[in-house]
């Protein structure tokens, strides 16, 4: 099935903009109240005319060295989470093609048991779902159990890196196999590379799990938008009074909202609306390696419509 680009689905403008899902609005918003909350205090302060020297106490809102370090270190955290999610990406496409590659290799290459063959060709859909649930600290699903035998689904219970296991089950298969003269030696070469591409795939996730943002960065851009949001409104208020409280809501929402983005873009591994659709991916790869069974005349399970979308 091919992707039609005039098939695609175009978003609303309108809809994504005010759309809730996927948006750090909610999670924010706790904040936004309390600045705002704070610059409401301030102008009735104000207001009854009591001496805070505003002007003075505000000035910082507007200091270039401060304003300059704050934008740095903001696009700096968006950026440096954004690379983390497009290496994740990069990964788990790069697993894709490997898994595409192997199955047709293992189908076409291998003249051995027909059923032996489909079950180490399905052991590569087990890898893709064993690595989800790897990324994800999760136990071995009924979805995983379904394309693997009961004596391995047992082995992998007690398994402390089930990707690692199903990609030694397969290299174990080739090796049988070319013992048995069941293979060239070229092919298994050429499989075992790509198994090397595949278990460096999954390094490359855990690489990116295991090394989180530094915590003494994340505490001091937390401290620069604390102090940046508590001085604004000793600015606002002398010229605005209270139009400071929508000012500070706008402000400490674009402040907020992008640390907020950056921070649920560190680890793309998960089920939220702005992780990678890992989901997807594997149904497309399960969906891949049946369809080349298919080919060879060698299966037995339905194919589910893929999202080629999330898989390409």
């Amino acid at each position: 099935m091919a992707i039609a680009a005039d098939k695609l689905e175009k978003p609303n403008w309108f809809a994504t903009t005010f759309q809730l899902q996927g948006s750090v609005v909610l999670m924010v918003l706790p904040r936004i109240l309390a600045f705002c909350g704070f610059a409401g205090f301030i102008a009735l302060i104000n207001a009854l005319e009591y001496p805070i020297y505003l002007e003075k106490l505000g000035g910082l809102t507007t200091n270039v060295i401060f304003n300059l370090v704050l934008g740095l270190l903001i696009v700096f955290r968006t950026n440096t989470s954004y690379d983390r999610f497009w290496e994740g990406r990069k990964a788990w496409g790069a697993l894709v093609v490997n898994i595409r590659n192997l199955a047709r290799e293992l189908q076409i290459g291998v003249d051995a048991d027909p059923a032996e063959k489909r079950d180490a060709i399905r052991l590569l859909s087990a890898f893709a779902i064993a690595t989800k649930l790897h990324l994800r600290g999760e136990a071995p699903s009924d979805e995983l159990k379904a394309l693997i035998t009961p004596a391995q689904a047992e082995q992998l219970k007690t398994s402390k890196h089930c990707p690692l296991d199903i990609a030694f089950w397969i290299r174990s298969y080739l090796q049988q196999q070319l013992e048995a003269g069941q293979v060239t030696e070229t092919l298994v070469a050429n499989a075992n590379a790509m198994l090397n591409s595949l278990i460096e795939g999954v390094s490359s996730c855990e690489r990116i799990i295991t090394t989180p943002i530094p915590i003494a960065y994340r505490v001091f851009l937390k401290r620069l938008i604390l102090i940046y949001c508590i001085g604004l409104p000793f600015r606002t208020v002398p010229e605005l009074t209270w139009w400071s409280v929508p000012i500070m809501a706008i402000v400490s929402f674009l402040l907020l909202g992008v640390e907020e983005v950056g921070r649920e873009l560190e680890n793309p591994f998960g089920c939220n609306a702005n992780d990678l659709p890992l989901d997807d991916i594997c149904t497309t790869i399960v969906n891949n390696v049946e369809g080349v069974l298919a080919l060879g005349g060698n299966t037995d399970s339905p194919i589910v419509e893929p999202n080629l979308q999330a898989a390409s």
